[in-house]
């Protein structure tokens, strides 16, 4: 990837779309490029699932159930392109991806009969502004709160977790890789955001963000807000990535009033072929999956998670142990936890295709008079392209 189309890419989103090493220019001249990215991954995976009937009654009885599936993995598959120029002393730069998924069909249509139903998920859609005083960044785009967990995963090219609880073993999107069980997810939104110059290896991301919603009526006084700050260094064989975010808003109505916050963090380290990677993250009044969900839920949901990983590379081989856990307090719902614990081989068999073969087990478990709700193996092979 040209040095110019990194300019346009906040940190983080650099770290997802360099693992096709080399974006394909479109048009170049002295003053502008556009270049274009692509991500194309399948997976065949096979789950084996026991799921308590009713996940508050411990003697509903237990449903088994086995299933083969050809569907794509933790990450959408997209199509991005970049846009860049330099107009006095200013980079304007600009990227829009496309993000979809290959699982547009019903596993059960009922009366809804055949056909597609394809949707594009636009991610991404901002322009950026560069200079010497850093980056603004103006459009839609993955937020600050959680957003260094996910991208630092060392199985973000990978299946990851389909709990059935969460309806994923039949769904018709993504698998979940540790969403849920480690991070949530920083949900892309409408922003405007501003990123300091690198100093010394310290960077501070600032964001201000359109905000969620208690319900349909509620009201929002002021904006979400969202900050991160990264640190990384490295030399010939050692690297260190550290981060911190944070989140705050609020939002009521004629019943409540609903003030949500969550901060998250962690410290990758890399020496030689071995790398350690471990996160976590609190939350109150956020979703316990998407930290950004639409609608906000009630104060009293507190989540807490965390995610652990090592793993070796040695040449073309790059070997992964992983496990996260997220804990779930509320007032409204059964308490709940949910773990995944990943076995994960990754063989890069060249600059543009990667191999995968994976080993997930979840488990979710309700209070203790419930005990477990749910334990799902799976299985997945699969072939990851970039360009």
């Amino acid at each position: 990837m040209k040095a110019c189309t990194k300019l346009a890419l906040p940190l983080g989103l650099t770290l997802m779309v360099s693992t096709a090493n080399a974006a394909i220019t479109l048009y170049e001249d002295q003053n502008q490029s556009v270049t274009t990215d692509l991500l194309v991954n399948v997976f065949y995976s096979y789950s084996s699932n026991d799921k308590l009937a009713d996940a508050t009654d411990p003697d509903s009885g237990v449903i088994s159930r086995e299933q083969s599936r050809v569907r794509i993995g933790f990450l959408p598959n997209y199509i991005g392109f970049n846009y860049n120029t330099e107009v006095n002393d200013l980079k304007i730069g600009a990227r829009a991806s496309f993000w979809v998924t290959l699982n547009d069909t019903d596993l059960y249509r009922g009366a809804e009969g055949l056909g597609t139903r394809s949707g594009i998920d636009v991610r991404q859609f901002y322009a950026t502004i560069d200079a010497s005083w850093g980056q603004l960044l103006l459009g839609k785009d993955f937020g600050l709160f959680s957003r260094s967990n996910i991208l630092s995963d060392e199985l973000l090219l990978g299946h990851g977790q389909t709990s059935d609880y969460y309806g994923l073993i039949d769904g018709g999107n993504v698998s979940f890789g540790n969403i849920g069980s480690g991070y949530t997810y920083p949900f892309p939104k409408a922003q405007i955001t501003y990123r300091s110059p690198d100093f010394s290896g310290f960077q501070l991301a600032v964001g201000v963000m359109d905000p969620n919603k208690r319900s349909a009526n509620s009201s929002e006084d002021s904006p979400r807000f969202e900050s991160e700050l990264t640190y990384n260094w490295k030399n010939d064989s050692v690297n260190v990535k550290a981060y911190v975010s944070g989140v705050t808003q609020s939002s009521k109505d004629s019943h409540a009033d609903t003030n949500s916050n969550g901060y998250a963090g962690g410290l990758r380290l890399g020496l030689a072929g071995f790398a350690l990677n471990a996160s976590g993250f609190h939350s109150k009044g956020l979703g316990t999956v998407a930290g950004l969900d639409t609608i906000i839920v009630d104060e009293t949901n507190k989540s807490d998670g965390y995610l652990v990983q090592g793993s070796y590379t040695l040449d073309s081989e790059r070997f992964v142990v992983s496990y996260g856990k997220t804990e779930v307090e509320s007032m409204k719902v059964t308490n709940l936890t949910y773990d995944n614990l990943t076995f994960a081989w990754f063989h890069t068999f060249n600059a543009n295709l990667t191999l995968v073969a994976e080993y997930n087990r979840t488990e979710v478990e309700g209070a203790a008079a419930i005990g477990r709700i749910e334990k799902n193996d799976v299985v997945a092979l699969g072939a990851v392209v970039t360009f």
